[in-house]
């Protein structure tokens, strides 16, 4: 807020509107400085020096040479701004820098972290059982088949289940009660995992799928919860976005999703420990019952706790999570499930949800079928082994390569350059090419003498599905959507996801090892196609604008809005070429963006007479979602013709006129 003892100089009264321009008299304040005109008030508001340079050209605007420059040296402006502050931290306190990293990435991401050591730790414990219960999980003599193979099925339906449910609740009551939902569903769900018993073994295993259904449902809503909270809370519920929001917003949601590669890693070193301890220090075969329920149980009661903690952090340090959804349908004038919405997305976004759901779905064929094959890709490389040690141990390796993955898409999914849409195409199509060669060379590479080639492309695809698709997915699905619908447009492309690990989880276990590699490589290229044709590129994009777009298509007036959310660089093919970057206007937008600055400016102000009941100070007119200088332009440039009811009534008071506290009027 401005000193209420420091004056406004103006120049002459401003009828005229914005200028636009530049023709006008400069403006002085104490609180901003000066400004040549007006129309610098509106480019520094407007024009971002982060996403314009100094002409006022928009980036995706610019010619491949002059962006590659003005992307370098907006780069290297943030990166020296961003080490001082990191310097300035640790200088203060060394510590300071590793306790944001907790507070900024990995609590956001806890839940994901959480529920990537307990959905992946299934993989590592099938071996585990099938050595302590072979007459059950190997020979299927104690245990039905059945139930044995749903270990796998249940599973993935109670992820489905729970991205569908929760990512309707999440949009229908709010983010927060999805939050707090989910981290309620897995830490029950991990009491049953770690209590799970039975008469005989084959009603152990019964308990044991119905509780890994149960956990499922609360790691599905993980997805919708933790992208759409983490997203809004990049972007922020005012009117105007920060320089952080547009310059950091993929990496701030990335990393909270590389938790989950996290969970993995610290899942497969607890296991690997906990043999070790409950197996008297060895981790050869063979394996006691006693050793295996201690080590499974143990490791699942772990997480429990953490997970208890969770539940704690969301019910009382998560207030806010429904603050940007709250404010849409405030907008929207909706205080339900905003169904018109949904309507919409389906008739006007069927393009983007074939994008999101179908590249998600390509991508979990990799993704998770890297896992359920990592057992077979052991065999290839260590024949003969009766041991689950050496397994485990490449698993870390695997992991480790992952987060590598993780962490490079976290650099580089902001990078205009580079970005969402080429790091999702790359990632699919390496996916492709190192399965397809060894799926038509599986005899030369599987060789003892060649068989660290094979194991690199192994180690590599894991990479590239991280470094691409397994990250892009995450993010695009609630990126490419406005906020009304958001957790359920991404719950329904994550569940279409899962279907894809439904689909490896079947497939791979009616195919020999050979015929995985045949099959596999050609969802990655089918990844390729659907990426290039659908998914439209939201790196750079203010997301504000893409909010802004979808009021104008709610109200029926989608051609009537010109600005950079349809500019072609935003647009996939599809949208191109179903003209949907047409009305695309810079010049006519910018117009159009202050126009409405004034309205919604008028409007707050005469919400706020009304509210004080007619008490005008210099506090009244100032609309704390809208910086002070732009503030100030609509105080100076609002007539007694355009001014609300209220306030031309207080300006006919001789007593409100010498006042010295009150803005000075003209």
């Amino acid at each position: 807020m401005a000193n209420h003892q420091d004056p406004i100089t103006y120049g002459p009264a401003a009828p005229h509107g914005p200028d636009v321009d530049g023709n006008h008299p400069s403006m002085v304040s104490p609180d901003f400085g000066m400004y040549q005109n007006e129309k610098e008030i509106f480019d520094s508001l407007l024009k971002p020096d982060d996403s314009y340079d100094a002409d006022g050209t928009y980036w995706a605007d610019m010619s491949i040479w002059r962006r590659f420059k003005f992307v370098r040296k907006v780069d290297a402006i943030e990166t020296k701004r961003e080490f001082g502050s990191f310097w300035s931290m640790f200088k203060a306190d060394p510590l300071s820098p590793l306790g944001f990293y907790f507070r900024n990435m990995v609590l956001p991401g806890a839940g994901l972290g959480l529920e990537g050591y307990v959905l992946f730790s299934i993989g590592n414990l099938k071996p585990l059982f099938q050595k302590g219960f072979p007459n059950c999980w190997n020979k299927e003599l104690t245990c039905s088949a059945t139930w044995l193979a749903a270990v796998e099925y249940l599973e993935i339906c109670g992820i489905i289940v729970g991205q569908i449910l929760v990512g309707v609740i999440g949009d229908w009551i709010g983010r927060r009660w999805g939050l707090i939902q989910d981290a309620t569903i897995m830490f029950i769900g991990l009491l049953m995992l770690t209590a799970a018993w039975g008469v005989t073994e084959n009603g152990w295993v019964i308990c044991y799928v119905w509780s890994l259904f149960f956990y499922g449902i609360g790691v599905g809503g993980e997805y919708p919860m933790t992208a759409t909270a983490g997203m809004e809370n990049a972007v922020g519920s005012g009117k105007v976005s920060t320089r952080d929001d547009r310059l950091h917003r993929g990496r701030k949601v990335t990393s909270a999703f590389l938790m989950q590669g996290w969970g993995q890693f610290f899942n497969q070193v607890l296991l690997i420990l906990l043999l070790l301890i409950f197996h008297h220090g060895s981790g050869n075969a063979p394996y006691s019952k006693l050793a295996v329920q201690w080590t499974y149980r143990v490791s699942f009661a772990i997480p429990a706790v953490g997970t208890l903690w969770l539940v704690y952090y969301r019910v009382y340090k998560m207030k806010s999570a429904s603050k940007q959804l709250q404010a849409a349908k405030k907008k929207s004038s909706v205080t339900g499930y905003d169904a018109q919405s949904l309507k919409i997305i389906i008739n006007h976004f069927g393009g983007r949800l074939l994008a999101t759901a179908g590249t998600w779905y390509m991508n979990d064929v990799f993704f998770y079928g890297n896992k359920l094959f990592q057992g077979e890709f052991i065999k290839v490389i260590t024949p003969n082994n009766s041991s689950v040690m050496p397994g485990w141990l490449y698993n870390l390796i695997n992991v480790g390569v992952a987060l590598c993955g993780y962490y490079l898409a976290s650099f580089l999914i902001d990078n205009k350059l580079y970005g969402r849409k080429h790091m999702q195409t790359v990632g699919f199509l390496m996916d492709f090419i190192l399965f397809v060669v060894p799926a038509f060379n599986f005899e030369y590479y599987t060789r003892p003498e060649h068989i660290h080639s094979f194991q690199a492309m192994y180690f590599l695809s894991s990479f590239f599905n991280q470094f691409g698709p397994n990250s892009v997915t995450f993010i695009a699905a609630a990126e490419v959507y406005p906020t009304a619908v958001r957790a359920t447009a991404h719950g329904f492309s994550a569940a279409v996801g899962k279907l894809g690990a439904l689909t490896a989880a079947v497939l791979y276990n009616y195919i020999d090892t050979q015929t995985k590699f045949y099959v596999v490589p050609w969802f990655g290229l089918a990844g390729v196609l659907l990426t290039v044709v659908f998914m439209p590129d939201t790196t750079g994009l203010d997301l504000k604008e893409q909010e802004r777009r979808w009021a104008f298509i709610r109200a029926g007036r989608e051609q009537d809005y010109h600005g950079i959310a349809i500019h072609p660089k935003h647009l996939s093919l599809w949208e191109r070429f179903r003209g949907v970057s047409k009305p695309y206007d810079p010049d006519l937008d910018y117009k159009q963006r202050i126009e409405e600055m004034r309205k919604e400016w008028e409007v707050n102000m005469q919400e706020k007479y009304d509210e004080k009941d007619g008490r005008l100070d210099r506090e009244d007119f100032e609309d704390e979602d809208l910086p002070n200088h732009a503030t100030h332009f609509f105080q100076r440039t609002t007539t007694a013709e355009h001014l609300v009811p209220r306030e031309k009534e207080l300006n006919e008071k001789e007593d409100y006129q010498s006042s010295s506290d009150s803005p000075t009027r003209r």
